[in-house]
């Protein structure tokens, strides 16, 4: 039997909607945050992005302790930390003071890209060497950082020292299954804008995985684009928003986030059109009956044990009105 009744979650990149000053799109985040943490979702994630003006993501860690100040129980978490942008050790005692502060409400997602332009990329590098290429080894610092007293090195991190902060890898290619599988920990594929490798990277990660003492099997999550509305005519449309800001992406231009248009053909050409759609091809869309058939089929052929969707609507009270009904419909409502 196809299982649909699975934990739901949030991923906000944090955008500026046009009209929005950055204070705005702050307030928004926070507002979203304490909205689905009232519907129940299971944790609220926020991604790490530089140079972008339309993103307020740049300085996630301050970005989730804002957020965890402003909610009670919802779970809040990176989506994730790009860690060659950061010394492991200054990410340890981040997280660190946080889970002091707020136990057991943390979670640390981690990537591997830079989140940004290979200018950009070398401003923000702690050296100059390809630190991409050091991925595993930053992460098994972070387990430790994280892990018991006895375990420790020389250097720690104060606070951070037995907080066992779960951490999870994050991918848009099939390396982050491999190195997932072999840690044992949990995978989560970013197939709201890199679709293309999905199913293999589940393949990978799940025939590969290797128990440990954080995970006896497997756990896979997958992030996804949700446009749900009360039809599925409302839904095309309140996607044109999700387009634009996928043309946004192809094209490199640097618009806030767009009202919906009725029609997207005078806004692109067929090729843009092609990349754009191709990047945003994950994406459950429609009514309630229409998204709950997708979601459907999804699991018959993946079987995640946990989604976690990114909306891109305009209007703040939809975006809350789509989370709503896809937690209605895991939930079976």
């Amino acid at each position: 039997m196809t299982n649909i009744n699975i934990p739901v979650s949030v991923l906000n990149l944090a955008p500026i909607r046009q009209g929005q000053e950055p204070k705005d799109a702050i307030a928004s985040m926070v507002d979203l945050a304490q909205a689905t943490e009232e519907m129940g979702f299971k944790r609220y994630w926020i991604a790490e992005h530089h140079n972008t003006p339309t993103l307020v993501s740049s300085a996630t860690s301050i970005l989730i302790k804002h957020t965890l100040e402003h909610t009670k129980t919802i779970r809040v978490g990176s989506g994730g930390v790009m860690l060659p942008n950061h010394s492991p050790l200054v990410v340890a005692e981040q997280f660190g003071t946080m889970a002091t502060i707020y136990p057991n409400r943390l979670d640390l997602g981690l990537g591997r890209a830079p989140g940004t332009d290979m200018m950009t990329a070398s401003a923000l590098r702690r050296s100059q060497n390809d630190s991409v290429y050091t991925f595993p080894d930053d992460v098994n610092s972070l387990l430790t950082y994280f892990g018991p007293t006895d375990k420790q090195g020389y250097v720690k991190a104060y606070p951070g020292v037995g907080t066992n902060i779960p951490i999870y890898i994050l991918g848009s290619s099939t390396d982050s299954a491999y190195l997932a599988a072999k840690l044992g920990l949990p995978y989560v594929f970013a197939s709201h804008f890199a679709p293309r490798y999905m199913e293999e990277a589940i393949s990978i990660y799940r025939s590969r995985f290797q128990p440990s003492q954080y995970l006896d099997s497997p756990y896979m999550m997958v992030c996804v684009n949700v446009i749900a509305a009360e039809t599925d005519e409302e839904a095309i449309t309140e996607s044109t928003t999700m387009q634009q800001f996928f043309l946004n992406v192809v094209r490199g231009s640097q618009s806030p986030l767009q009202p919906p248009v009725e029609s997207m053909d005078h806004l692109w050409s067929q090729q843009e059109k092609a990349m754009a759609s191709s990047m945003s091809s994950v994406t459950l869309m429609g009514s309630k009956d229409t998204v709950k058939a997708q979601l459907t089929n999804f699991q018959e052929k993946y079987n995640v044990d946990e989604l976690m969707a990114v909306s891109y609507i305009f209007d703040p009270d939809k975006q809350k009105r789509s989370y709503r009904i896809l937690k209605e419909i895991v939930d079976g409502d």
